[in-house]
């Protein structure tokens, strides 16, 4: 059982679907705080580098076993065998990146400076610009679920006909979920897909982007510098050994962390009960309480709680994920309906999230409101 659904245990019969609340909170974020132990916003290192170790040593184990036992496997037992591997190492993959966004966000340590060289080596290692989705994602929390300048996940309109009509039907939204989680992940930081609209080229890659501050930009030069030794290194792989090999041992599992990544942060900001805004109805708190809690079962712990309590790390977004199952249970008697969680089982919340989140619309009668909702 994961700690979601301990977290979460009396929930299964309520109506999921029931929407939150939007009207103004009658706590604020210190109200929130103060319930929280003080212990849960101590950041250590010891603890954090136990948890990253764990996860590299898991991911060498299965990548040792893989290269060494898998080829001497008959031929029906390995092609079995080769998706298992993909799958395991992808997973514990995601684990080892949502520490770098924790990283990111300063939770390993009270030392930004070595966060951020812990986090360039683990993101670039898994195709990700470090300093360049450190910012980004940041934006991400101060904009959340804004119509305008949220930075990921950032919903359609229904005048958007690709969405509204070309893509709502069952074989366009199959077709895009392929799509989507094939490549969602390498076309984010690329082409900014999915992400709000810039005046100019949108690119996690670019210093000059309108996606950063001047004074980011030069730290999006060590981010690309980090992928291209990250790049140099595979294609040195790939020459030594095979480019099959890489990608058996590699590239596979790559491509199931970045599915993972597009379920799990879709299902975090998607949900027919959640509210989306514009600048009239926007409020930080109102907003970064509109994501959605869910179980994962053992995957909770696989992917250090980021899925289970994710409406306190947008709350809290330094608050270490070691600490924020235990602050979930504390704040949730004051957040009240203002807390949204679905146990709904992942694969079926993905299917039905994907039908009905299609675009956001105010509700009749409403239209000056602020407050969208998804629509189908």
């Amino acid at each position: 059982m994961g700690a979601g659904e301990r977290m979460n245990e009396a929930t299964t019969n309520k109506n999921v679907l029931k929407r939150v609340p939007n009207e103004k909170t009658p706590f604020e974020i210190s109200d929130l705080k103060k319930a929280i132990p003080l212990h849960c916003f101590k950041r250590s290192l010891a603890t954090s580098s136990y948890y990253l170790l764990c996860d590299i040593a898991v991911c060498y184990t299965l990548y040792h076993l893989a290269s060494n036992c898998i080829p001497l496997l008959p031929k029906p037992v390995n092609y079995i065998a080769w998706p298992i591997y993909w799958f395991c190492q992808g997973s514990f993959f995601m684990g080892i990146w949502i520490i770098g966004h924790d990283l990111g966000h300063n939770c390993f340590s009270e030392y930004e400076w070595l966060d951020d060289a812990i986090g360039l080596v683990c993101h670039s290692a898994l195709l990700t610009p470090y300093f360049s989705f450190k910012y980004s994602h940041n934006s991400h929390h101060v904009h959340n679920n804004s119509i305008e300048y949220d930075e990921v996940w950032v919903p359609k309109r229904k005048k958007d006909t690709l969405y509204s009509e070309v893509l709502n039907n069952p074989m366009g939204n199959m077709i895009f979920n392929v799509i989507r989680l094939l490549l969602s992940f390498p076309m984010y930081f690329t082409f900014n897909t999915h992400g709000r609209k810039y005046d100019g080229f949108a690119s996690h890659f670019y210093p000059w982007s309108p996606i950063f501050t001047e004074s980011e930009r030069e730290q999006i030069w060590i981010s690309d510098a980090g992928m291209l030794l990250a790049y140099y290194t595979l294609y040195k792989v790939a020459a030594t050994t095979s480019a099959t090999w890489l990608f058996c041992i590699y590239g596979a599992p790559l491509m199931i962390m970045n599915a993972h990544f597009v379920v799990f942060t879709f299902l975090h900001h998607s949900h027919p009960s959640i509210p989306q805004f514009d600048s009239k109805g926007w409020d930080w708190i109102r907003a970064a309480l509109s994501t959605v809690d869910r179980d994962y079962g053992v995957f909770n712990t696989i992917f250090h709680d980021v899925t289970c309590a994710h409406v306190v790390h947008h709350l809290i977004p330094n608050m270490p994920h070691y600490h924020i199952v235990e602050a979930t249970k504390a704040v949730k008697p004051i957040l009240g309906d203002y807390y949204k969680y679905d146990d709904t089982p992942i694969l079926k919340a993905f299917l039905r999230e994907t039908k009905e989140c299609i675009f956001v619309e105010p509700d009749e009668g409403e239209e000056n409101s602020g407050v969208y909702w998804f629509r189908r």
